[in-house]
């Protein structure tokens, strides 16, 4: 029976709301009687469009409140150059960073709450809503979230009293039924207004925490991601024989609250914003309906077993990924596959465990300054820790051993896995092992093991992010110029760090996915998700998951032959898929018909009097087929050898340090007075000089003059 059957809010308007309250908790007492009446009476204060509020008309309002719930009075500054002026003073502190005691005040500017609905209607629609688009009613409703959560009035995960509904998510215009009411309470979908919270809050600590991370990380960053990992070992990791891997994932999918509040609290003194994110991770909601929710009061009605029906994608609803990209998303590395997600914090996650992480890196940093022992008899780091000589793009691998050489290490951490290098002898790798798992079980409380904490020879291969360091020994020739003009040559052995690909990883993904079967000679199967679709459209995705591929194996140096074995399965699985289809009976006539790159129009031969593909594609009547990509190696880009500096920093990360540089005035004065000692202008003398002379002069005088100094300077050009 429906709840707004049993109470009318009209037949009790008269009653004054103690007395309304009272009748409601007894006559639901009477009828519902399956229910108990500790859980009736939590169901019906929760449920606040069951208590009717007295109407009060917006001219029986105190002005004073009328402004306060203006909304648009609030919309004063840019919220992108209020999020620009935090990331400048973040990064101005950097060498000396202090803890900031009242974020309160970015939390209630009202521009970012804005800039937040955005957001999440982008991730939630896929649309961006433009600022002056957005309706006084969302802007009420998003005021009200934000006066919530100001005034501690706001509720994790609460689904019985939103202040703010999605874009695409239907408004209550009347009471809901027990059936209704339980799919919403049981989702485990997070409630919109949530995720607007949690982009409130990352917004607003992500350059907080930013600076203070370390250079090592390179996970859930901005301007920094596996590709940053792998150039970095190409560059920094060439002179190292021991390699320990360390695995801490477990702190991904679980962590200690006390932990993480106390890393946060090394940045962050607002007791408002602590407490905010100190709720999020215990997940302690003040929902009265969550009793009724565990215990299992409402029993999921049992529904008959038939035909499922496809479900039809409402005009502003999101589409799902397309096929290519879930497929490229199933290739995900070990290391990249987890992203952790604490209590209701959501996106605000990958942060805290970045938090918490940095001590682990800062510790590392120490460890390394400290392990560090130059030796001026040594090739390399002869007398600082910051010495290059080779080249960052393929340095050259020099061995170390014995003890004339230097002593040195190095770290690098993706999410919750990382790698250490080190130079120089075992039993040092087993004492730096020693101190980073008593470090990591005092700190984080997690104990790694020594099977997955092992200590690695370079000549073994070092499996990280899919890819393997090992030392490849080349032979090259050696020619120069002897005695007595003689050119002569020799050939002489050398090592280099090679950063290669790992095509057995590559093969078990191919075959999880249902793409190969077997391990030695992998045969590939049809790709039966693509089965009703057209050849263009299949060979359009499969073009888009080749090139992703290609790109990620980008700096790789066997580049051209793992994407030539990619192509090779996707071009095979299609050949399959295509004889299957349309009755072809195997791959050679597939290729024959349609050429190695499958770009030639395929028909079932049954369909003989169908009109000529030329003649449809003239007409605009079916789609251009596009051949599968990289059918041959010489299609396929080589490894990209750029060079990669030591010290590198992320562009963002200049662009601030040469902005904070550019607002001290020293550092302004000093720049000038180099200027002028080089004789050189700046742009902006430049076009001072352009604006007085066009004052004084005239713009017609001066652009008279000016072609006259032109005409008279091309002849001196010509001689």
């Amino acid at each position: 029976m429906r709840i707004h059957h049993i109470l009318s809010a009209k037949a009790f308007s008269f009653c004054p709301r103690s007395l309304f309250s009272a009748i409601q908790e007894m006559l639901l007492r009477t009828k519902l009687k399956h229910l108990t009446y500790k859980h009736i009476i939590p169901l019906i204060r929760s449920l606040s469009y069951l208590n009717p509020q007295p109407q009060v008309s917006q001219q029986q309002q105190p002005s004073s409140l009328r402004r306060q719930q203006d909304p648009y009075s609030l919309l004063k500054e840019e919220p992108i150059q209020i999020l620009a002026d935090l990331w400048v003073k973040t990064f101005s502190q950097r060498q000396e960073p202090k803890p900031f005691t009242n974020l309160t005040g970015f939390l209630s500017k009202f521009d970012l709450w804005v800039l937040a609905y955005q957001r999440t209607c982008a991730h939630v629609s896929g649309t961006f809503p433009p600022r002056n688009a957005l309706h006084s009613d969302v802007l009420c409703d998003v005021l009200s979230l934000r006066n919530a959560v100001v005034r501690n009035k706001f509720s994790w995960n609460c689904k019985t009293h939103q202040f703010i509904r999605g874009p695409n998510e239907k408004p209550l215009t009347k009471l809901l039924s027990r059936r209704q009411l339980n799919p919403i309470l049981t989702s485990k979908n997070p409630p919109f207004q949530d995720r607007v919270v949690q982009e409130v809050l990352f917004m607003i600590l992500e350059p907080v925490f930013d600076p203070r991370f370390s250079s090592k990380s390179h996970a859930f960053r901005p301007g920094r991601n596996a590709h940053t990992v792998i150039r970095t070992l190409r560059s920094n990791f060439a002179g190292y024989l021991w390699f320990l891997r360390g695995d801490l994932s477990p702190i991904l999918d679980e962590v200690d609250v006390n932990v993480v509040m106390r890393c946060i609290e090394n940045a962050v003194k607002d007791k408002k914003v602590l407490n905010l994110i100190k709720s999020g991770l215990k997940g302690a909601v003040n929902n009265c309906l969550t009793d009724v929710e565990c215990e299992g009061k409402m029993k999921k009605s049992k529904r008959k077993k038939g035909r499922t029906k496809k479900r039809i994608l409402s005009e502003n609803e999101p589409k799902p990924d397309p096929y290519w990209l879930r497929t490229f998303f199933n290739f995900a590395p070990e290391e990249a596959a987890k992203v952790p997600n604490y209590g209701y914090c959501g996106i605000l996650s990958p942060l805290l465990a970045n938090v918490c992480l940095n001590e682990l890196d800062q510790m590392m940093e120490e460890k390394i300054i400290e392990f560090f022992k130059p030796c001026e008899q040594d090739s390399i780091w002869k007398y600082s820790i910051e010495d290059g000589y080779h080249n960052p793009s393929w340095p050259e691998f020099v061995p170390s051993g014995g003890k004339e050489k230097t002593r040195k290490m190095d770290y690098v951490r993706f999410g919750g896995h990382f790698l250490i290098g080190i130079r120089g002898t075992r039993e040092e790798a087993v004492g730096i092992r020693k101190d980073i798992i008593e470090f990591c079980e005092n700190n984080f409380g997690i104990r790694l093991d020594n099977s997955k904490f092992e200590i690695e020879h370079i000549t073994r291969g070092i499996d990280f992010l899919d890819h393997t360091l090992c030392r490849r020994i080349i032979y090259p020739t050696l020619r120069y110029t002897g005695t007595g003009g003689k050119i002569v040559s020799e050939k002489g052995v050398g090592t280099l760090l090679s950063v290669t690909a790992s095509l057995q990883q590559c093969i078990r993904q191919f075959r999880r996915l249902e793409f190969v079967k077997g391990d030695r000679d992998p045969e590939p199967l049809p790709c039966t998700p693509m089965l009703y679709s057209g050849q263009a459209h299949t060979n359009s995705q499969m073009n888009k998951f080749l090139e992703t591929m290609a790109d990620w194996y980008r700096y790789a140096d066997n580049r051209k032959k793992i994407v030539g074995f990619c192509a090779y399965v996707i071009r095979s699985s299609l050949a399959k898929l295509y004889a299957a289809r349309y009755r072809l009976k195997s791959r050679a006539k597939v290729y024959k018909i349609a050429t190695r790159d499958l770009s030639r129009p395929l028909r079932e031969s049954s369909n003989n009097s169908a009109p000529e593909y030329s003649d449809l594609l003239r007409m605009g009547l079916v789609d251009a087929i596009d051949g599968v990509q990289f059918s041959r190696m010489s299609l396929i880009p080589s490894c990209d050898y750029s060079p990669f500096p030591r010290n590198w920093i992320p562009d963002h990360e200049k662009v601030l340090h040469e902005y904070i540089n550019l607002q001290d005035p020293k550092f302004f004065y000093e720049l000038q007075k180099s200027l002028k000692q080089q004789v050189l202008s700046s742009p902006q003398d430049d076009m001072s000089e352009i604006v007085w002379s066009c004052k004084t002069l005239g713009i017609q005088n001066y652009c008279l003059n000016g072609a006259t100094e032109v005409h008279d300077a091309s002849p001196t050009v010509r001689r």
